[in-house]
C-alpha cells in the first residue's frame, strides 16, 4: 500500500557568526555529515538544498544569519528517529554553542500528501502558526504530534527529551 501522507519540517536557528567565523565552523564542519545520514536514513524523501548541497547558502529571508532546514519524510516516526536516535543527535544537542537563543517556534511539522514538496513560505507560515495559536493539525511538534488526516486517534507526545538516547 502507498502512503497517501508524508511528514513535512522546517527548523530555524540564527547563527551566532556568519559562515568561516570560528565560533560555528564545527555547526559547518559537520553540515555534510550530518545531511549524509539523513539522506541514507530510512523514510528519508527529500531536503532543502542549494547549489552547495545544504541549506545555509540559500538566503529564504533578509536575516543573512537565519538558517533555514526543511525535509519531508514518509513518516513522523522515520523522522523522530532521525533527529533523536541517530548520529545526528549529538551535533543537534550541541546547538546552543553555534544558535542563538529564539523566543519563537522554531521547529514546526505537519501532513503534506506524498508527492508534495513544502516551499519555504510554507514553513514559515507553519512556524508562525505554531508560534502564535499552538499545535493544531496545521503545525504541531513532536511534544504534540497530531495523527494523519486519515487518521483517527489522539494527539501523542513522542517524548523527545532528553534527546540524546543514540549515536548510531
Amino acid at each position: 500500500m502507498t502512503e497517501a501522507w508524508h511528514i513535512a519540517q522546517i527548523n530555524i536557528g540564527r547563527l551566532l557568526g556568519p559562515e568561516g567565523d570560528p565560533v560555528v565552523q564545527p555547526f559547518f564542519d559537520a553540515l555534510d555529515r550530518v545531511n549524509a545520514i539523513a539522506d541514507a536514513s530510512p523514510g528519508f524523501v527529500w531536503r532543502l538544498q542549494g547549489d552547495n548541497g545544504n541549506a545555509t547558502g540559500l538566503q529564504s529571508t533578509p536575516d543573512p544569519l537565519l538558517v533555514i532546514n526543511m525535509s519531508v519524510w514518509t513518516g513522523v516516526e522515520a523522522l523522530f528517529e532521525f533527529v533523536y536516535r541517530s548520529a545526528h543527535t549529538p551535533v543537534m544537542a550541541r546547538r546552543r554553542e553555534w544558535v542563538a537563543p529564539y523566543s519563537g517556534a522554531y521547529q514546526a511539522l505537519w501532513w503534506v500528501p506524498a508527492g508534495t514538496i513544502p516551499s519555504v513560505d510554507d514553513g514559515l507560515s507553519r512556524l508562525w502558526r505554531l508560534d502564535q495559536f499552538g499545535p493544531s493539525p496545521q503545525a504541531f511538534t513532536f511534544k504534540a504530534r497530531y495523527p494523519r488526516p486519515d487518521e483517527a486517534g489522539p494527539i501523542v507526545d513522542m517524548q523527545p527529551d532528553p534527546w540524546c538516547v543514540g549515536t548510531a
